[in-house]
């Protein structure tokens, strides 16, 4: 039987195939081990020997601010950290973490392996590549077609020379304005999922516009946008009318910034949202008819995110969004399309 014969039907962790319906509650986009710090940091660090910040009670707080401004804070590849924090989420009652961290992120497929059989914690590899300004120029002349065969094989055969599979196609780093390269990789993504069965889950450029050109991309290309999560909605969409729009398309909204509470972005001035307000978001698609068009995670990508730095950690949506959910009148059906039946769908192949 072929890889993706034997896939269809089921769920593809690190550890093997599973079951859908052992999925169990499910953060669609984390990362567990990596590595975000900008290549021009990496190169200021290695010419200078700049040394890591060291987080402490004093500091965590502005640092967690700035969030990346501060290097040191942008990777995690502590394997004894990662499986603490593991713990915790499995401590109240997660099931699964999508980790999103592919070419571009330090993804380490053997590590999460390591990390899910320790923790009892089902992890999901992702595929593919991160924003253009993180892939090596020597690697942007690939064709559609040897990108397409690459996804491909690291969803049937392993990724980057491991055996681990990667379950879903993604997160596929976009800028804006979108880059060749990143175009490319759009469309090899859909043709790929045509071939494999998996969702693509897009981190889409800091534009109102950016996530409607990769949603006509990936269909143009042979994709299916019901198929298609769209990440970081917080940080890109501040009025329901722009959300309505989007999930009008059949893509996945994904609010993917729980936990952070700031009135900061670090990236741009825009108004991110409290965990309140993203629940006002996905309570107006809920009544819009369209609950089933919402998954939800942290996107935690700096150490400071992490209990063991002073931050809030992956156990956050369990411990404290689904009360507050609860509190604000999210029914139990609700919650559970939410955390586990969506995930469910998407994650599945076909």
């Amino acid at each position: 039987m072929s890889a993706m014969a034997e896939q269809k039907g089921r769920i593809q962790t690190v550890s093997g195939l599973i079951e859908p319906d052992d999925l169990g509650p499910t953060l669609m986009h984390e990362h567990i081990l990596w590595d975000v710090t900008r290549p021009e940091v990496k190169a200021e660090v290695k010419a200078s020997g700049k040394e890591p910040v060291i987080i402490t009670l004093d500091n965590v707080c502005e640092i967690n601010r700035r969030s990346i401004l501060d290097y040191g804070n942008q990777y995690n590849q502590d394997y004894a950290v990662a499986l603490k924090e593991l713990m915790r989420l499995r401590e109240v009652g997660g099931g699964t973490i999508v980790d999103l961290s592919n070419f571009g992120l330090e993804p380490d497929p053997d590590g999460l392996r390591y990390l899910s059989e320790g923790s009892g914690i089902h992890i999901i590899q992702g595929a593919g590549y991160y924003v253009d300004e993180y892939v090596p120029e020597h690697m942007k002349h690939q064709s559609v077609e040897a990108l397409t065969e690459e996804m491909i094989d690291q969803v049937t055969k392993g990724c980057w020379g491991t055996d681990v599979k990667a379950g879903i196609i993604g997160e596929i780093g976009c800028m804006w304005p979108l880059r060749p390269f990143e175009r490319k990789v759009l469309q090899a993504a859909a043709r790929a999922q045509q071939e494999t069965g998996a969702s693509i889950n897009v981190h889409p450029g800091r534009h109102r516009d950016a996530p409607f050109e990769i949603v006509d991309i990936i269909t143009n290309a042979g994709g299916d946008p019901t198929r298609l999560v769209m990440s970081h909605i917080d940080r890109t969409f501040f009025t329901n009318e722009d959300v309505f729009r989007l999930a009008d398309t059949g893509c996945v909204i994904e609010y993917d910034f729980f936990g952070v509470e700031t009135s900061y972005y670090w990236f741009a001035d825009s108004d991110l949202p409290t965990d309140y307000m993203r629940l006002a978001f996905i309570r107006a698609l809920i009544e819009r008819g369209q609950g089933d068009q919402v998954v939800v995670s942290h996107d935690i990508c700096t150490k400071t995110r992490l209990v063991t730095y002073g931050g809030h950690g992956y156990r956050h949506m369990m411990l404290n969004v689904v009360p507050l959910m609860r509190r604000k009148g999210f029914s139990e059906n609700e919650i559970d399309a939410i955390l586990i039946r969506t995930p469910q769908r998407l994650l599945t192949f076909v």
